[in-house]
């Protein structure tokens, strides 16, 4: 008797949580879209615009969540700030090379970065967390190195924008893991912190300064939208994370990379080399080689998907 509630509650709760892990993933996917249609302005303003509009939207949460008290508990714990200024310099830095990526016409080298981030973070999560790996997720880090590899043989001009934003985001991923501060309140943070460099920077370095009314009227609107464009996605993103699985989450994240990919081949016609597809292809079989280890555990049937 006692059963039956929890399995009717399950498929509601696991069906809303698969929407939003898809409303986030698409939207990041599609996200290099916007990024083309102000890309007249440079990639230090973009990220610049959208550290000061996320704000405001991000303050607005707060209230509305009232979560003000989240966030004075985090920056009175020193530790916790500390990670916090380190999140910020890290996300920072992948936001203004994947805003570079797009705008310079390298979204096939933000793509592979992003693919990459997954497998990576087994890595972290492996020497820096002590969690094992089987023998098949060892083979699939193994392939996705020997895309890499690939691509530095034939590619290596743009090598490091892949790099450099997986490493960020990894990094960035396992230190917010740490971090003892939850979504919202972190991200209002880092956020913060950024906010007086990002400022300084729009009035005396940037291109045409703060005021959007000094942009032609779309790209000021579009620049202004930045702060929505910035947290929707990753408020769908924590939704989602709070109602499946860690490993439904993981497979979920590489939609956005495959839509990026899809993007700048068959829109923005990037040229595609042999280094390209073959990295690509070596990743996406490593991919699915950690996919089938994962599905291919045994569970608990029914209830574990509402109480993961």
């Amino acid at each position: 008797m006692n059963d039956r509630p929890v399995a009717r509650e399950a498929a509601p709760l696991s069906r809303t949580g698969l929407a939003y892990g898809l409303a986030a993933y698409v939207l990041w996917g599609v996200m290099p879209v916007y990024f083309k249609q102000i890309d007249e302005v440079p990639a230090v303003d973009i990220v610049a615009h959208r550290i000061v509009w996320s704000l405001l939207v991000l303050a607005a949460l707060l209230t509305v969540a009232r979560a003000w008290h989240e966030v004075r508990k985090a920056v009175a714990a020193p530790r916790t700030l500390a990670l916090l200024t380190l999140t910020a310099v890290l996300i920072g830095v992948n936001w203004l090379l994947y805003v570079y990526s797009v705008t310079s016409g390298h979204m096939l080298a933000g793509s592979l970065g992003y693919y990459l981030n997954p497998l990576a973070n087994i890595l972290l999560g492996r020497f820096i967390l002590g969690e094992q790996l089987s023998r098949r997720q060892w083979w699939a880090v193994a392939l996705a190195a020997a895309g890499v590899a690939a691509l530095a043989a034939g590619a290596l001009q743009t090598l490091w924008i892949s790099l450099t934003l997986c490493f960020s985001f990894a990094t960035y991923g396992l230190l917010r893991k740490i971090a003892p501060v939850d979504s919202l309140a972190g991200l209002s943070i880092e956020t913060a912190l950024l906010f007086p460099i990002a400022l300084g920077w729009l009035l005396l370095g940037g291109a045409k300064g703060m005021m959007i009314t000094d942009y032609p009227a779309a790209t000021g609107w579009l620049l202004a939208a930045a702060g929505l464009v910035s947290t929707v996605p990753l408020l769908c993103f924590t939704a989602a994370a709070r109602r499946l699985p860690y490993s439904t989450v993981g497979m979920l994240q590489f939609l956005a990379p495959t839509l990026q990919f899809l993007l700048a081949v068959a829109v923005y016609g990037e040229p595609l080399s042999t280094a390209h597809l073959l990295a690509f292809a070596a990743i996406w079989v490593a991919l699915a080689l950690y996919a089938s280890s994962i599905l291919g555990r045994r569970r608990p049937p029914g209830p574990e998907l509402c109480e993961s």
